[in-house]
């Protein structure tokens, strides 16, 4: 059946309460980093540099721990708060079928001046029996008011903050013990003057470990409660005080890269704060024991996913290597293309937070209509946006690049790659909004196993410096995967569920095997326009 993309139904609703949110707190941290980045400027190219190489060490070793957190988090906390949500449902719904039965034969029965005196009674066995739910009588008729909620207790929530919290201090100790090898290790020889720099920043930044950590598991609980405005509230807050406090500790307390460091982990602990404040009056956090919190589930999953980050930071290092193989230029005119190409991959992860949110809740209510309609809905939506994104860079991308540098050989070669990188957003799109799709369905095994398959072909394609080659290569690779996506959509068409999943296991679902091989394809095509190879 077919359905409007735009349509503000009750799903469309939903759908857009959870991702506009979620894309504004995704896009709020790289906008403070951006502002972070100018202050510090101010102080001198060496301090730049240092800060520049100490970032991207502290997200690189951040990023294997921060996916595999918030993704299994986000989905176990919705299956978990909806089947809470449904028992407490089913329960209410009794009560009330019950206490209208029991009325019913009271008052047939029981005269009318000892009417009152048995609701007494009733409504004081109700109170004591129920708890949360009691009686009241308003004339002749009884309903039935909900008490103050209590405070839920998600054992995932608590499960993903003890998690959180271990890995954090892990990383901290990791960074703090090994800052000067792991810089040297960076390119930053002992005797650069951006060592000491870099490594007071690096330093002092890891002690912020934690509580970025900490958020962002907090931050997967909110994306199962299908709460992301909570988390872009303090996203913001916390980027605010940084972005205010950063010129105070460097340039009035004099403080240097140190000050631009301390402030940043102030601003991440007042998000942690904020977040567990706010979490902390919706969640009882304190599990009745320990066999209460699910280590091995989270484990388990989350080592699956630690394997896709991996094949992740693969290709992307791996075609960054050879970029810089082509020389300076290309290099630079890569890094813009590629920049750019990941920032507006945070627009299609809204989507794939309210799929993914949606999705498992639909699933831990058995609603397989509702999650049908979901993954439809945002992969809809995924290519829309797509196709936006690919107007509006193939158009305003030649003029911003500009913005990024002025040479004119750098500005000519991003000039070579804007069409590829405008052409692949469609299919980025829809690759981030299937991830989405495969997490609330918590099939995160295909997810990770057929995405670190793929980084094989991309290695494969990556030292092919023929286009032509490449592309045929890459038409006989997918033309079966087309046949196969076919087949399984014709079937499920059909609404014949038990032979789809029957065919996905011998096909291994051809059509997303084709959008996750994609995923990777726009690095090697811009390497290809960014080195003059086309």
């Amino acid at each position: 059946m077919s359905r409007h993309v735009f349509k503000l139904d009750e799903l469309g609703s939903e759908i857009a309460q959870i991702a506009l949110p979620a894309a504004l707190a995704l896009t709020a941290d790289p906008i403070a980093s951006l502002v972070d980045t100018a202050f510090i400027g101010q102080i001198g190219a060496v301090e730049l540099a240092a800060v520049g190489v100490s970032i991207a060490l502290f997200n690189q070793v951040s990023r294997i721990a921060i996916f595999p957190l918030v993704s299994v988090t986000t989905s176990f906390v919705a299956e978990e708060d909806t089947i809470g949500r449904v028992s407490s449902e089913a329960q209410e719904s009794d009560y009330v079928e019950t206490g209208s039965c029991v009325d019913t034969e009271s008052n047939e029965l029981i005269p009318q001046k000892g009417a009152a005196f048995l609701f007494q009674i009733k409504d004081q066995v109700d109170s004591s029996f129920l708890g949360t739910y009691r009686p009241k009588t308003l004339g002749s008729s009884f309903d039935v008011v909900k008490i103050e909620p209590e405070r839920r207790h998600i054992p995932s929530a608590s499960s993903a903050l003890v998690i959180g919290g271990i890995l954090g201090l892990l990383q901290a100790l990791f960074l703090i013990s090994g800052a000067k090898p792991l810089l040297n290790f960076m390119g930053i020889s002992s005797d650069s003057p951006m060592l000491n720099p870099a490594q007071q920043y690096l330093t002092l930044r890891s002690l912020g470990a934690p509580a970025v950590l900490l958020s962002l598991a907090m931050q997967g609980v909110f994306r199962g409660f299908k709460d992301t405005k909570t988390p872009l509230y303090a996203t913001v807050a916390g980027d605010v005080a940084n972005i205010i406090l950063d010129p105070i500790f460097m340039f009035v307390f004099r403080l240097g890269v140190s000050g631009a460091a301390i402030a940043h982990v102030i601003s991440q602990y007042l998000i942690s704060v904020i977040l567990l404040w706010k979490l902390m009056c919706q969640v009882d956090l304190l599990p009745p024991s320990l066999k209460h919190l699910y280590f091995g589930r989270f484990l388990k999953n989350g080592f699956l996913l630690l394997i896709r980050v991996m094949a992740v930071t693969f290709c992307i290092t791996l075609s960054a290597s050879m970029a810089a193989r082509l020389g300076s230029t290309s290099m630079a005119a890569f890094q813009v293309c590629l920049q750019v190409w990941l920032a507006t991959s945070l627009l299609a992860d809204g989507l794939a937070v309210a799929g993914q949110a949606i999705l498992a809740s639909s699933f831990a209510r058995k609603d397989n209509e509702k999650a049908t309609a979901t993954a439809s809905r945002v992969l809809q939506l995924g290519l829309v946006l797509g196709l936006i994104l690919a107007v509006i860079l193939g158009g305003g991308l030649s003029f911003g690049a500009k913005l990024f540098t002025k040479d004119a050989d750098v500005l000519r070669l991003i000039g070579t790659g804007i069409p590829f990188v405008a052409a692949t957003q469609p299919i980025n799109s829809l690759a981030f909004v299937f991830d989405g799709v495969n997490f609330g369905a918590s099939d995160f095994a295909y997810s990770a196993f057929s995405l670190a398959s793929y980084c094989s072909y991309c290695q494969h394609y990556m030292f092919m410096y023929s286009l032509l080659h490449s592309w045929i290569h890459r038409t006989l690779d997918i033309s079966d995967d087309i046949y196969e996506s076919s087949s399984f959509c014709w079937i499920l068409e059909d609404r014949d569920r038990n032979r789809a999943l029957e065919v996905s296991e011998g096909l291994n679902v051809g059509f997303c095997k084709l959008i996750i091989s994609f995923q990777t394809l726009p690095l090697y095509l811009i390497i290809m326009s960014c080195g003059g190879i086309l």
